[in-house]
C-alpha cells in the first residue's frame, strides 16, 4: 500500500485473510492489519470495505480499535465517507466520535 498500488494491497489482503494462517497470528496483529488496510479501501473508493475493515478489527480486539489513534483516524474517515453501515455508526458511538 505504502507504494501506491491500492488495489494491488487490498488483493494481498484478501489473500492473507483467507489463509489458514491468518488465524495463526495474534489477535492485535489481525486487528492492526484491517485497520491498515482501510485506508486503501477508502482510496479505491470503498467506504463499505472500510467500515466492515474496522468492525472486524473491533470484533478481533476491540482495545486495539477502540485506543489506537490510527483506528480513530480510520473511523473518522469512514463516516466523513457518507452512508456509513448501523454497526460502523455504533462502533463510532461506541469509541465516542459520535452521539448514540
Amino acid at each position: 500500500m505504502r507504494l501506491g498500488d491500492h488495489r494491488q494491497a487490498v488483493a494481498i489482503h484478501r489473500q492473507a485473510t483467507g489463509s489458514e494462517a491468518w488465524h495463526l497470528l495474534p489477535a492485535e496483529h489481525r486487528a492492526a492489519h484491517l485497520i491498515d488496510i482501510t485506508r486503501a479501501h477508502l482510496d479505491l473508493g470503498d467506504p463499505h470495505a472500510a467500515g466492515r475493515a474496522l468492525v472486524t478489527a473491533d470484533a478481533i480486539a476491540p482495545a486495539e480499535t477502540r485506543i489506537r489513534p490510527a483506528a480513530r483516524t480510520a473511523l473518522t474517515a469512514v463516516l466523513r465517507a457518507g452512508s456509513p453501515a448501523a454497526d460502523v455508526t455504533r462502533l463510532a458511538a461506541t469509541v465516542g466520535l459520535t452521539h448514540p
